[in-house]
């Protein structure tokens, strides 16, 4: 006795019309066990259809008459640390050392003094290391308030800043200094988290030779 799989019903009443013989040899062929079985690692790889080779003088290799390669330069990699909550980080270029705060490390709020000189003190170590002339210190806010207020606390933010590192370097130090209030943010300023990375404080040097 043959015994047949379970088909569906669409496939049945579509074979209602077969003859009985014929619909007996289909269901005896269905439900004959397979004496082979084939593995996908048993099947052979296609060969490689590119049967030629590159000529490294063909024409389509070469530069359009009048056309030169531009000329060698090297990237500007940046390393970047920072404390796990994003308050403090040291950017290094091959050109320049950065280190961003956060106000709400250095000041109270909406407020340009000073309430920890420990990360200017470490700041000012790292320009004398590398032996740095010329500093940067820029301030920045968030977009609340005034625009004009942003102006002058980003500003009296970085004149904080740059007073305290002239007390550890010697005079022979310049310094720029700037306010931006929310003219360059770097988070979007609709949300807290946002506008906390936005209201910092930036000292920019260059590395030693």
């Amino acid at each position: 006795m043959i015994v047949l799989p379970p088909l569906p019903s669409r496939l049945l009443s579509s074979l209602s019309s077969v003859s009985s013989l014929s619909f007996l040899a289909l269901f005896a062929a269905l439900a004959a066990p397979s004496t082979t079985t084939a593995w996908a690692d048993d099947v052979p790889s296609a060969p490689s259809v590119f049967q030629g080779h590159i000529d490294p003088h063909a024409p389509g290799l070469k530069l359009p008459p009048g056309k030169s390669l531009a000329p060698p330069k090297v990237l500007d990699l940046k390393t970047v640390i920072g404390d796990e909550g994003g308050k403090e980080r040291r950017e290094d270029s091959r050109s320049d050392v950065k280190f961003q705060l956060q106000a709400e490390v250095l000041f109270p709020k909406d407020s340009s003094r000073l309430t920890d000189d420990s990360r200017i003190r470490a700041i000012a170590a790292e320009i004398t290391r590398q032996r740095a002339h010329q500093v940067q210190i820029f301030g920045f806010t968030d977009n609340l308030g005034s625009h004009q207020h942003g102006l002058e606390l980003s500003k009296e933010r970085a004149d904080s800043v740059q007073r305290e590192l002239a007390k550890f370097l010697g005079p022979d130090v310049s310094y720029q200094i700037r306010g931006y209030a929310e003219d360059q943010p770097i988070a979007a300023n609709d949300t807290e988290e946002g506008r906390a990375k936005n209201r910092r404080v930036e000292v920019t040097f260059p590395r030693a030779d």
